[in-house]
């Protein structure tokens, strides 16, 4: 028995082998990545590449696996790396404490990778990231919108032509159509987005958020669960046919 035995029963010796054997790049080890990328340790995959280039903040204590009051302020590459090597000390962890864009993309070979998780918030990034999956035959699995959703129930896994009632993957269908790609898998929520306004909840808010016309907001819920979809999608791709 190992650490992984309680697993291996559930999708046998030959999977959980080529999920030891394969290297996955998780960009973006916030609400979502964070969580995804624990269960692909706690899985067994062999070598992670972790990219992000924040620090652990105060209101990430609501939502993100990371965020501890000891934690605040660290590097959450560096973060991640600790639980990483804690969880499965076997596992090799490449991190990259930097913002993926048009800078920074030369440093990525993608076809090492044998799946990429795209937990990345900003919509330039997400088109280049997914561009460059495509380019390389890649597999890659994105994570749409979750801030502003409260019910992880309406969480799923689908292509992104069949979403709906979620402003990320509108415009992510609109400008992936225009590369040419007309299909992504994603996890998306179908629940229709709570509007929050600066002037109703003034007294919670910085100086940079009251400029806003709308606020993000956030659960413990919706970014965790949307995350331990995707690691779930990963493994099962990764390990090919499982047991029952």
């Amino acid at each position: 028995m190992d650490q992984f035995s309680r697993y291996e029963l559930l999708v046998g010796g030959e999977a959980l082998r080529r999920i030891k054997n394969s290297r996955v790049a998780v960009f973006g080890v916030g609400g979502v990545g964070g969580f995804a990328v624990e269960a692909l340790a706690r899985c067994g995959v062999g070598t992670l590449d972790i990219i992000d280039n924040d620090t652990v903040s105060l209101t990430n204590l609501n939502r993100q696996i990371i965020a501890l009051h000891s934690t605040l302020g660290r590097s959450k590459v560096e973060v991640v790396r600790e639980r990483i090597l804690d969880i499965n000390p076997d596992c090799k962890v490449n991190t990259y404490e930097l913002f993926f864009g048009a800078d920074t993309e030369s440093q990525f070979d993608f076809s090492q990778y044998d799946y990429v998780v795209d937990a990345i918030d900003t919509v330039t990034a997400k088109l280049r990231l997914i561009e460059r999956c495509v380019e390389s035959k890649t597999p890659i699995i994105s994570s749409m919108g979750t801030g502003n959703k409260l019910d992880p129930s309406k969480l799923e896994i689908t292509d992104l032509a069949k979403t709906h009632s979620d402003g990320l993957a509108r415009v992510m269908r609109k400008e992936l159509s225009k590369r040419g790609i007309k299909h992504l898998t994603v996890v998306y929520s179908s629940e229709d987005a709570v509007k929050v306004r600066a002037e109703d909840v003034s007294d919670l808010l910085s100086e940079e958020d009251l400029q806003k016309r709308t606020i993000p907001a956030s659960s413990a819920f919706v970014p965790s669960s949307a995350g331990l979809l995707i690691a779930y999608k990963v493994t099962s791709d990764l390990g090919g046919e499982q047991n029952g």
